[in-house]
């Protein structure tokens, strides 16, 4: 499925979020369609998790 596809069915979700449960409904299947995202992207293989426990000095001083 390409990513314009993907684009489409989220804004379209969050749409009708928005309009038939409020701004609340609305942040909320954004929030959840974020955590599914990264969820996803850990599950393909693409990100792993110490990338967001690192700290960035650390990565600093190891290119040097």
């Amino acid at each position: 499925m390409s990513m314009a596809v993907i684009g489409l069915a989220a804004g379209m979700a969050l749409g009708f979020a928005g309009y038939f449960g409020g701004f609340g409904a609305f942040l909320l299947v954004a929030a959840l369609g974020v955590i599914g995202f990264v969820v996803g992207k850990f599950l393909d293989g693409d990100i792993e998790p110490g990338e967001f426990f690192r700290s960035r000095d650390r990565d600093r001083n190891r290119r040097r």
